[in-house]
């Protein structure tokens, strides 16, 4: 509950004259005083009454590409059983940091009846957007008292980059009873994992010592060894985009947009996925249609961190160790160009590396030996210049 200056000055000016008339006599500055007093504690009272709101918050659609539209529904009740409520709301939107308010008029409202607000998401921008609670402001006519609550639940959209059309895939491989990597153009069938049955797999898939153990059916994943796994390392260094200012990256960005582009033809293609990013955090690796939500959830996360070349060092470290694809796609900035050869290091474990540079072009520019590199300037460029490459 908050006080007005108007409310404080009434107050004061109240005391003042009851003091007054009081003291030297003066009936009617007595009563000027009392009325500003009883104004005030009616204010008060006023500010105190909470209303009974009831508030629903729908979101559709809450995952958007940038630039889609996506729209915030509200709908508020007033539960009480006396009154109309006339009231000041506004809800909270925006990135964490960059929260802005939208209004919502509710006039009166009244007792038993609901009412739908609507407003446009701000999808301008790759990230995700908090929107909610609903701060309802409660004030007496006269603007002594102001009293804020907040009602409702909060909600989320992701807002993920812009991708690209790549019709281009990598060429998958399949390793060689006698131990040479060779690129096969049909299947390889062979066993991946276990996973709980779920209703339509044929039982002949049924793993029966396992399922008696665990008391429940398990059924046996194979994989296609000829398909390429693709995984996708995002740097997101902070040191590693030369543009990057208090507004963000724009290469930054396009970097976003060229693993958005390599996951959706990924998935167009049924093809398995991952995406790393060198700060740690990592989603993907399976061809569930479904499981591309994830991916591009954390794009829609991700923001460049503060870190050095300890952070890359760990990365490639565990991609070496775990090795969850044949195909690894780097993409940096061009202050990244430094750090290369960490990158290429890893093509050993990894069969094919392609690094993808993001950024206006530099006067002079490292090449990295023993990988292919994709050199673009944005998104769109990237795509192109994916799909122009002859052979991985």
């Amino acid at each position: 509950m908050i006080v007005t200056l108007r409310g404080v000055g009434l107050t004061v000016g109240g005391v003042a004259l009851l003091a007054t008339g009081f003291t030297f006599g003066y009936p009617e500055l007595a009563v000027l005083g009392a009325t500003a007093v009883i104004a005030q504690l009616h204010a008060l009272i006023h500010a105190a009454l909470r209303p009974r709101l009831s508030v629903t918050r729908s979101v559709e659609p809450d995952r958007v590409a940038r630039g889609e539209g996506s729209t915030v529904t509200l709908t508020v009740r007033n539960t009480g059983r006396f009154g109309a409520a006339t009231l000041v709301a506004h809800d909270q939107c925006g990135r964490a940091g960059q929260r802005a308010t939208v209004a919502v008029p509710l006039l009166r409202l009244r007792p038993g009846t609901d009412t739908d607000v609507s407003y446009p998401v701000p999808t301008d921008r790759r990230g995700v957007v908090d929107v909610g609670p609903l701060q309802v402001t409660r004030r007496d006519p006269l603007g002594l008292v102001s009293v804020s609550r907040s009602h409702g639940d909060t909600a989320r959209i992701w807002v993920y980059p812009k991708s690209h059309l790549i019709q281009a895939v990598p060429a998958g491989i399949s390793r060689s009873l006698d131990g040479r990597l060779d690129r096969v153009p049909h299947g390889a069938i062979t066993f991946d994992t276990l996973r709980e049955y779920v209703i339509g797999d044929e039982l002949r898939h049924v793993h029966w010592r396992t399922s008696a153990k665990v008391g429940e059916l398990m059924v046996r994943e194979h994989l296609d060894t000829s398909l390429p796994q693709l995984v996708v390392l995002l740097d997101d260094r902070a040191g590693s985009w030369a543009d990057r200012d208090t507004t963000g990256s724009a290469s930054f960005e396009s970097a976003c947009e060229a693993a958005a582009s390599i996951v959706a033809a990924a998935t167009r293609e049924d093809l398995p996925v991952t995406l790393h990013l060198v700060t740690g955090p990592a989603a993907g690796g399976g061809r569930i249609r479904g499981a591309a939500r994830a991916l591009l959830d954390l794009l829609a996360e991700a923001e460049p961190a503060p870190g050095g070349d300890e952070l890359l060092v760990t990365a490639t470290s565990r991609l070496r160790q775990h090795r969850p694809g044949d195909t690894l796609i780097y993409l940096t900035g061009t202050a990244g160009l430094a750090d290369l050869a960490l990158v290429s290091g890893l093509k050993g474990p990894f069969p094919s590396v392609a690094v993808g540079v993001l950024g206006p072009r530099l006067a002079t520019e490292p090449q990295p030996a023993g990988v292919l590199l994709l050199r673009a300037e944005d998104g769109e460029d990237f795509a192109a210049v994916w799909d122009g490459v002859a052979r991985w």
